[in-house]
């Protein structure tokens, strides 16, 4: 087999303890530096300590411009976030000023009443099909419910019933109804059975007056047909007294009131479309006294309805005008500008509110008091909006309701906005786009710093194999000049 020759550091890399022993064996400079040099490999923990140079200052140095490419992206990741950011805030205005044109989209709300009650004792609210009116309202007395209380029990656990033991209930109308006793009932135990019954039409209560306890039923509802006029037991056990007790009877009686001159009855207090679509509450208080029921059209929630219309277009603008704001300053510029799906939403909006509502005494918003500014937000004059609600109610109901879902300006916004906002819409798909793309930049970081960080590294191992490098150097010249003055020193002697 032919000799191989093998350099002294791949020598020492594959049989580091061999040569070791055969660089001290025959003193051979080169390997035994190059064992130094492959031990102090090992050894080494921190960049430059070999060399004495500030290599891991100088790596430092190096991953900062590396990562400098990351900024770009970070940048770029930012603005798009941004971009979403804004995207979101803008649905919110658009979603608030939707809200407010729905509302205006219905034409029966433009046909709301409102009831104003002019002194005690009556409340009034007014339905759908109310009319505007007045109405004087002489409360004779309230409707009440009827009451009866049995004869005196002195013990709460005695028995009182045998097999087979009811109680009878009769009622105002003539009606009855018969409730099943259990076998050794006490007076608690009647309560009980009463008021678990569904049908009975009273609740059981029991009263101790001082002398003895008395089941007391009360009517569930009150009119006189509905009061409790007797009540009656049988299969009592032995001995025992239980009746009901006349004297304690207070009838059911129906409500009793005068409207406009007209007499009505009602067995609630809660007297329904004796007033066309007015619902009367009466209370205790009512009793002979008279109020005066004001039904009208409800100009201040019609009002107020426009008013948050205006309001929600007004904040939708500004929203926008932030968001498109041109400085100069890309740190202070709005995070979108010149964006196409804002200038879209922009120009469509603009288009339905300057056109024509045509076919009604109102046709324009100029004519309800409402304009539009140079910087394409909307002005209320309150007194003109006033003036046209007192006057033509219908004429408003046209122009923003009509005769259909997308008739009036009401309509017509609303359907912009649905295409808007809808989920296949021009806001989503700008949202979707831009999340895309922050999804993109975020891969490409990912990528870049991979490959940054192996850069790095390889610079790492670089700079390891240079200090390496040059402690072998340092070893050599260091082992050399010792030599040196060996040699001198013999001379010398």
């Amino acid at each position: 087999m032919p000799r191989r020759d093998f350099p002294a550091q791949t020598f020492v890399q594959r049989f580091p303890k061999v040569a070791s022993e055969e660089a001290d064996r025959v003193g051979n400079l080169g390997l035994r530096t190059a064992v130094q040099g492959s031990e102090y490999m090992a050894s080494i923990s921190a960049l430059g300590v070999g060399s004495g140079l500030d290599l891991g200052g100088l790596l430092d140095q190096l991953r900062d411009a590396e990562r400098q490419k990351l900024q770009p992206i970070v940048e770029q990741r930012t603005q798009e976030q941004a971009r979403i950011s804004a995207y979101g805030r803008l649905q919110t205005g658009l979603d608030k000023f939707q809200d407010a044109v729905s509302k205006l989209n219905d034409a029966s709300f433009f046909n709301s009443l409102t009831t104003e009650v002019l002194g005690d004792g009556v409340g009034a609210t007014a339905g759908e099909d109310a009319v505007a009116g007045r109405y004087e309202v002489s409360v004779t007395h309230a409707a009440k419910s009827g009451s009866l209380a049995s004869t005196r029990v002195d013990n709460l656990d005695d028995p009182l019933t045998d097999a087979g033991a009811s109680i009878d209930l009769t009622f105002g109308d003539g009606s009855t109804h018969s409730v099943a006793l259990a076998q050794d009932a006490t007076l608690a135990d009647i309560r009980d059975t009463i008021n678990d019954d569904p049908d009975a039409g009273v609740t059981a209560s029991i009263i101790n007056d001082g002398s003895g306890n008395r089941l007391v039923l009360s009517s569930k509802e009150s009119g006189a047909d509905a009061g409790i006029t007797n009540m009656a037991f049988t299969g009592l056990s032995g001995g025992v007294t239980l009746d009901e007790d006349a004297a304690t009877h207070q009838a059911g009686r129906d409500a009793l009131l005068n409207i406009n001159g007209i007499e009505i009855t009602s067995t609630s207090n809660t007297v329904e479309d004796a007033i066309q679509g007015v619902t009367l509450a009466l209370d205790a208080s009512a009793e002979g006294k008279t109020a005066t029921v004001v039904v009208e059209q409800d100009s201040e929630s019609l009002k107020e309805a426009v008013g948050e219309f205006v309001s929600a277009y007004n904040e939708m603008k500004s929203t926008i005008g932030r968001m498109t704001a041109v400085t100069g300053d890309p740190e202070t510029a709005g995070e979108l500008v010149g964006d196409r799906a804002v200038r879209t939403i922009e120009s469509r909006l603009s288009r339905d509110l300057g056109g024509l509502v045509e076919g009604g005494d109102i046709e324009l918003f100029s004519q309800l008091g409402i304009s539009l500014t140079p910087e394409g937000r909307l002005e209320l004059d309150e007194t003109r909006l006033d003036e046209a609600i007192a006057t033509n109610p219908q004429a408003l109901a046209d122009f923003f309701a009509g005769d259909s879902d997308e008739a009036g300006m009401a309509g017509r916004l609303e359907a912009t906005l649905d295409q808007v906002l809808d989920s296949e819409g021009i806001l989503k798909r700008s949202i979707d786009s831009s999340e895309g793309r922050v999804e993109r930049l975020e891969d490409r970081f990912d990528r870049t710093e991979l490959r940054v960080e192996r850069t790095v590294e390889r610079y790492r191992q670089q700079f390891g194999q240079l200090d390496a490098m040059l402690a072998q150097m340092n070893s050599i010249s260091a082992y050399l000049s010792e030599q040196l003055s060996a040699l001198n020193f013999q001379n010398d002697s």
